[in-house]
């Protein structure tokens, strides 16, 4: 069995549809994915459609959060996206994530880089959420960057000159609006500072797992992130983070039930 647990679709800020995801990861041979979009549940019922008979889909979510000026992600799996929480959620989430927008071009202004919401918003095309990834094809299109990941590392990234967190909920609201549409929270690619400081508070809020396992994440802190996780008895999960060609070919990236064993057997998987 060949496992990745953290997927975008063009629900949220992915390059593929959720039909065109779901037949990418076939084709990248995988068996088990998760649709993981930011703050949507959009592009849910497209990729179940597309996997019937192929592929299993475990429909999930990743909701941003604010802790003070950090912005954490948490993961919800095995969610209900008709449930009133995640319905409530993403009509928030919309309207936020385009005032986080606007302030995002206001802070690149005093760097020279003139770009407009208009761009951001024909770039994002059908998606229900409006998020970096968007712009950064803008910044790319209009010369201000060579590549995304440069838009990324230069102008937009975390803790660089015109990132602005997404004013939404809480870590604790999110592990709690997850919990409500029967889901499980998970803490997504957890900066090792902060997950050294808050892993037991979140534990105790009923954070269900942690996101031990991705590409970028080096073995020290993977086997750090690993033993906390066992040591709060909270579940093993991880993901490649995929949103397109850029993070890789799909498939490239596998966990199989040796490493996630729990999550997936409290999954019914």
């Amino acid at each position: 069995m060949r496992v990745d647990l953290h997927l975008h679709s063009t629900a949220s800020d992915g390059s593929l549809s959720p039909a065109a995801l779901v037949q990418s990861a076939v084709a990248g041979g995988l068996d088990v994915i998760a649709l993981t979009d930011h703050d949507t549940v959009g592009g849910l019922a497209e990729a179940a459609s597309a996997a019937a008979g192929c592929i299993h889909v475990i429909p999930g979510i990743e909701i941003s959060t604010n802790q003070a000026t950090s912005e954490i992600h948490i993961l919800g799996y095995f969610i209900d996206p008709g449930s009133a929480p995640m319905r409530d959620h993403e009509t928030t989430a919309v309207a936020r994530r385009r005032e986080r927008m606007v302030d995002i071009i206001d802070a690149l202004r005093p760097s020279g880089i003139d770009v407009n919401i208009t761009e951001v918003v024909e770039a994002a095309g059908n998606a229900r959420i409006m998020a970096r990834p968007h712009l950064a094809r803008v910044l790319v299109q209009r010369g201000y960057a060579n590549n995304v990941t440069d838009a990324f590392d230069r102008w937009i990234g975390n803790g660089s000159v015109a990132f602005r967190p997404v004013n939404l909920v809480s870590p604790e609201l999110a592990i709690q609006i997850i919990h409500a549409a029967s889901g499980m929270a998970v803490w997504a690619h957890p900066d090792i500072t902060r997950f050294r400081a808050d892993a037991r508070r979140f534990a105790d809020a009923g954070l269900d797992g942690v996101e031990c396992f991705r590409p970028r994440c080096s073995a020290d802190e993977s086997l750090e992130l690993e033993r906390t996780a066992v040591g709060l008895g909270l579940l093993r999960t991880g993901g490649s983070d995929w949103h397109g060609p850029w993070s890789g070919r799909l498939g490239t990236f596998a966990l199989g039930r040796e490493e996630i064993g729990a999550f997936l057997e409290r999954g019914g998987i």
